[in-house]
């Protein structure tokens, strides 16, 4: 079976990214949404995403992003792929995967098993799709809350299309998440930090290492 793919995202900082890199994680995302605690503005980002080449795949996180923006992002920071977080529509990511040239994930929320089956719509528009908690009803961000998906309702799925799984993982439970799931890859963020947007290198060490236990 392969090895589980890892992605630490909201990083902000080189510490928390060398970090990353030691642990062998596969991904690392940077946050180009202004509410979040990890957001990174694209000079910063650009900093980073030059630190990681070669070393760790570079996401970057987008919520919604008007044109503009997404062109001056793609512009100054070298991306391996974008992850959308919002209410892009399948016709939305392909057109942005057009623009950009960049492979396109889409993050989907989930709370039952309805919600899953969102995912075959993206089948040919994405390249992946995350599978996060739903945020509560007028919470400012859409994802990185902590919350966690109930597990079972993941037990067996095969989307059309490679799929991660996200939502309330940290170092004591991802092992699990991914027994019950069968998640082929993991992403984490508010579950390796020792306050909202403060990677704790310690925790990611033991997430990438608890990730591959199984």
């Amino acid at each position: 079976m392969p090895a589980t793919l890892i992605k630490i995202c909201g990083i902000t900082t080189t510490v928390a990214l060398d970090a990353a890199i030691r642990a062998r994680a596969d991904y690392i995302g940077l946050v180009f949404f202004a509410k979040s605690p990890r957001h990174c503005d694209p000079a910063q980002a650009a900093m980073l995403a030059r630190h990681a080449a070669g070393r760790v795949q570079v996401v970057g996180l987008m919520v919604d992003p008007a044109p503009d923006y997404l062109r001056e992002v793609t512009a100054m920071v070298p991306l391996d792929h974008l992850q959308l977080h919002g209410h892009e529509t399948p016709q939305d990511v392909a057109a942005i995967a057009t623009r950009t040239g960049l492979s396109v994930w889409k993050a989907l929320g989930v709370r039952q098993r309805a919600d899953v089956a969102a995912a075959d719509a993206f089948a040919g528009a994405a390249t992946r799709v995350l599978f996060d908690a739903k945020p509560p009803a007028g919470a400012d961000l859409p994802g990185g809350n902590g919350l966690r998906i109930d597990w079972a309702v993941l037990r067996g799925v095969r989307p059309a299309l490679p799929w991660m799984l996200a939502g309330g993982l940290d170092p004591d439970n991802v092992a699990e998440a991914i027994a019950v799931t069968g998640a082929e890859a993991v992403d984490v963020s508010s579950g390796v930090e020792s306050a909202p947007g403060a990677k704790d290198p310690a925790l990611i060490t033991a997430f990438c290492a608890a990730a591959r236990s199984g």
